[in-house]
């Protein structure tokens, strides 16, 4: 099988993003790009991606999609849809996580990520930026970048060691630019999506 009919199939049983799992609609506008924050957030405790993607699923369903909406929320309302969607151990904190996160968002970039891209020099300080955020660490800058490259075309290719590593399991390349090469750019986040499920996966 040759290395476009590997990533066709990928595409089409696994390319489904992160964020359209959790039913982001992922647009380079300030309600979603905040979802994705979120989810990042999620993703960046100890926790398995399906547990975080169900926790997104339950933030989403109580209306909290832009930063004002949960800021509007109670710790318990909030603690409570963390623990539907089985987030439990980290429920606790990371219902005052997310306040904080939705707070500093506000303040510093006026709920607008565009702001914070605007404001990077480059890939490093975006994520540096990023990481200022509460629980967001360089695992976590990572995850967003991965998923943003999808409306954040100055960022592609996003290829981090998870995905390398599922490449390099399938028999595709690990260098960035050419793994990039085999699909259009837009692309390019479900198949890397899709490879850190086939490296989960195992």
């Amino acid at each position: 099988m040759s290395d476009k009919d590997t990533v066709e199939r990928l595409l089409r049983d696994h390319g489904t993003t992160y964020s359209e799992e959790a039913g982001i609609r992922l647009r380079d506008t300030p309600a979603p790009l905040f979802q994705l924050l979120c989810l990042t957030q999620l993703f960046s405790a100890p926790i398995g991606a399906s547990v975080a993607v169900a926790t997104m699923r339950e933030l989403l369903g109580a209306g909290w999609t832009t930063p004002e909406h949960l800021l509007d929320s109670t710790w318990q309302e909030r603690a409570d849809a963390l623990g539907r969607g089985g987030y439990r151990r980290y429920d606790e904190s990371t219902a005052t996580y997310l306040a904080e996160m939705a707070q500093l968002l506000q303040e510093r970039w006026r709920g607008d990520l565009r702001r914070l891209h605007e404001a990077a020099n480059d890939e490093g300080s975006l994520r540096s930026l990023l990481e200022e955020f509460p629980r967001v660490g360089p695992t976590g800058s990572g995850i967003f970048c991965r998923e943003v490259q999808a409306v954040w075309p100055d960022l592609r290719p996003q290829v981090d060691d998870r995905v390398r590593q599922g490449a390099g399991a399938l028999g595709l390349p690990t260098d960035p630019e050419k793994l990039a090469a085999l699909v259009d750019g837009d692309d390019l986040a479900r198949l890397t999506a899709a490879l850190v499920r086939v490296d989960l996966d195992d």
